[in-house]
């Protein structure tokens, strides 16, 4: 008989090995929410942020905004590792959040975040959206936020390969 643990543990490394993306805990980074995803991509950050930004558009999310502090700061002359935050969501998804809870609205949009490793590799995080919802204990929020916690696995699944 199988531990509920050992059960656990084999369904994640299952998970690993069909998405072939290494996953990581967020504490590698010590992001202070739960239920954070990062990806380890081989990608260089210009190609990843290309790639997710064509990725959330092929999902027929929105790119709502993006903002890269490195961008930024190469347009002063200044050199620091690649890192971006990109900013998601879509209208029919908003509109059953506010119906839910207009609370929730200060929650979208949903971010991923882009940073550059020394590597040349460059690592996409996110948090799961059925976590950034779930404080409001809306049924819901909390049916929409499944939804989307779909929708941005396969956003990062098509970016990454």
């Amino acid at each position: 008989m199988i531990s509920i643990r050992s059960a656990r543990t084999l369904s994640f490394i299952l998970i690993v090995i069909g998405t072939s993306l290494s996953l990581t805990s967020a504490h590698a980074r010590d992001y202070p929410y739960d239920d954070m995803i990062e990806v380890q991509t081989p990608h260089s950050f210009d190609a990843l942020f290309d790639s997710l930004s064509q990725s959330v558009k092929d999902n027929d999310m929105l790119l709502v905004a993006r903002a890269s502090a490195s961008r930024g700061a190469a347009g002063r002359g200044i050199d620091i590792p690649g890192n971006a935050v990109i900013e998601v969501y879509r209208n029919d998804f908003a509109v059953r959040m506010l119906k839910a809870s207009i609370a929730a609205g200060y929650e979208a949009p949903i971010r991923f975040y882009l940073t550059a490793e020394d590597d040349g590799t460059t690592t996409l995080a996110y948090r799961r959206p059925s976590a950034v919802f779930a404080p409001y204990k809306s049924d819901e929020l909390d049916t929409m936020a499944k939804e989307l916690d779909v929708l941005f696995a396969r956003i990062v699944e098509q970016a990454v390969h």
